[in-house]
């Protein structure tokens, strides 16, 4: 009897160690990106993903020779979304289980480390800065250059406003894109889900554009990003007006959240609308307007009220803005992942 109970104790402790291991991992990955964001000389995960999509497109529109069918697109749009997923929803699993089976520990080291490349936190706020830094020393062409680099639109005619504006909007959108709902996606299911909702949020950015190239086959992975945004864009803005109370002198939580119920709907996007409202609310500046891309000029309503001129340094206040949403909604992530494995 008493070997018995001291093999049920064995087991029951070994269960807990390795329900640890997604929440160290969790913080690890954090960490590894707060600290070096994304290492230029590795290749990086979401390339791959990238090349998947281009090969499968490839494949799927071999036949295409000009001759356009809605439905038919739409179909093969699916079915990109398929098989992409599975592909790499079944490699991320594949490489943990492997992991965790030659030794929990370096199980527990692919999971951290996947999780670090999961989150774009650090890369975020390091490719806006350098637009910052151009725009500081006056280096307007080379700001353009920048900028070009993290937004999808057409930036050869910016000015300097049009420039800053660009940087601000893309750290206020990707503060959910490529921060809140990868880690919320992480903390519901590991890097499995994690690689899934990057996979979604990948495929629309190379095919979900209303143009006569992708209406139609980029449907379903514009749909889709669109679905899995929903959440996790409002709970980045709600954290986001959060944030601007600690932030203190610069920022406003009043007009956060003034703007934030006024403008979030005026965007094309039913999420991107959530954080940029609420940045632009913030820092009382004006965002959005006309843009043009793949040289179209497209008709884009403004967002927030003009308390003051936009600045360059208003990318840095957006960054600030950024990560402190990030570490408060870290905290909530690790908290809900320790009340699930206590069974609460």
């Amino acid at each position: 009897m008493q070997d018995k109970r001291m093999g049920r104790s064995y087991y029951v402790s070994g269960c807990n160690k390795i329900m640890t291991y997604p929440i160290v991992s969790f913080f690890l990955g954090f960490l590894l990106d707060f600290l070096f964001g994304d290492p230029y000389f590795l290749p990086h995960p979401i390339r791959f993903i990238g090349r998947l999509i281009q090969l499968v497109e490839k494949g799927l529109r071999r036949n295409r020779n000009g001759n356009k069918n809605g439905k038919t697109e739409i179909l093969q749009g699916i079915g990109m979304v398929v098989i992409v997923l599975i592909s790499v929803v079944s490699i991320v699993w594949l490489l943990l289980l492997v992991s965790y089976r030659l030794h929990p520990y370096i199980g527990l080291a692919v999971e951290a480390f996947m999780t670090y490349q999961i989150l774009a936190m650090k890369c975020l706020k390091v490719e806006s800065m350098k637009v910052y830094e151009c725009l500081r020393e006056g280096h307007l062409e080379k700001a353009r250059i920048r900028v070009s680099r993290i937004v999808g639109r057409d930036t050869q005619c910016l000015d300097e406003e049009g420039i800053i504006k660009a940087a601000i909007e893309t750290v206020a959108e990707n503060t959910s894109d490529g921060v809140i709902a990868p880690m919320f996606y992480l903390a519901l299911g590991g890097p499995v889900l994690g690689f899934f909702y990057k996979a979604v949020n990948t495929m629309d950015s190379m095919v979900g554009y209303k143009n006569d190239n992708y209406m139609y086959f980029g449907r379903a992975a514009a749909k889709l990003d669109d679905f899995v945004n929903f959440i996790p864009s409002r709970i980045s803005a709600v954290l986001m007006i959060g944030a601007s109370f600690f932030l203190g002198k610069g920022f406003s939580t009043k007009e956060a959240f003034t703007i934030y119920k006024r403008d979030r709907k005026k965007h094309a996007s039913p999420n991107a609308g959530q954080t940029e409202a609420v940045c632009a609310g913030a820092l009382g500046i004006i965002l959005g307007g006309d843009a043009s891309y793949f040289g179209k000029m497209v008709k884009k309503p403004y967002i927030g009220e003009e308390l003051q001129k936009v600045n360059y340094e208003d990318i840095k206040k957006a960054n600030g803005l950024m990560y402190l949403t990030a570490f408060l909604f870290e905290a909530l992530c690790l908290l809900f992942m320790f009340l699930i494995r206590r069974g609460v």
